[in-house]
């Protein structure tokens, strides 16, 4: 914690209380107190080794909440660390402090939005599959993609005793779609391709739930608002 210390509100965020505007009004409740002594003052600042308590239990300050949107190259892995060697997506973070990680994967020669955090309870629900986040991607093809492609990808194709299915297919070109899964499964779409005899040139996440790629630069990184976590929140717990 600095030196001249934390905002009380900031402080309350960090320990998982509420978000800093909903902990201003349980501040002013007079539901904080700092060191035995009621805080009446959103100015007020917790320095370190001070003693915070909520409606009489005490706090901790917990680590910094990171949630982070990377634009993936292709050739990158989504790992935290590679035996073989090979580059890993968690290096393109270098001004993060705090130790994040990957929300899924992209394989490694895809591309687009992967999400990193150190928030375990948002990641836990993100991950798995009734958590019902769409997750939109641009694919090309090597060659031309025909109707039945479209047409059994959104029935479900069965691979090896594995159905896979899109919740939503657009066309975008003779060679080209957009793909939306909710409930993705390893190499997904790549699988699908193979069965139709077809390769993926470029796949490109573009969207993960409400969050979109916008002009986020390739190999470029950056933090998610606050709204932008509710939103991933929600979307969540609307297909819950």
């Amino acid at each position: 914690m600095p030196s001249e210390g934390l905002r009380l509100q900031a402080f309350l965020a960090r320990a998982g209380v509420a978000s800093r505007r909903a902990s201003e009004k349980i501040i002013l409740a007079g539901r904080v107190s700092i060191n035995g002594s009621i805080a009446t003052e959103l100015g007020v600042r917790v320095k370190s080794g001070d003693k915070v308590s909520l409606d009489g239990r005490p706090l901790r300050e917990e680590p910094r909440k990171r949630y982070i949107l990377l634009n993936k190259p292709a050739g990158y892995i989504s790992a935290m660390s590679d035996p073989e060697g090979r580059p890993i997506a968690s290096e393109l973070l270098p001004g993060v402090g705090e130790r994040v990680y990957n929300v899924g994967r992209l394989d490694q020669w895809s591309s687009g939005l992967l999400l990193f955090t150190n928030d375990g309870e948002l990641a836990a629900v993100l991950g798995h599959p009734s958590g019902g986040i769409e997750k939109e991607y641009e694919v090309v093809a090597d060659a031309p993609l025909g109707e039945d492609f479209f047409e059994s990808f959104a029935q479900g194709v069965v691979i090896d005793g594995v159905t896979y299915r899109a919740f939503r297919l657009d066309r975008t070109g003779s060679a080209s779609a957009r793909v939306v899964l909710v409930e993705g499964k390893n190499r997904e779409i790549r699988r699908v391709l193979e069965r139709f005899g077809r390769r993926a040139k470029s796949l490109r996440r573009v969207r993960i739930g409400p969050l979109e790629i916008g002009e986020l630069a390739e190999g470029a990184y950056r933090e998610l608002s606050e709204a932008e976590v509710e939103a991933l929140r929600s979307a969540r717990n609307s297909r819950a």
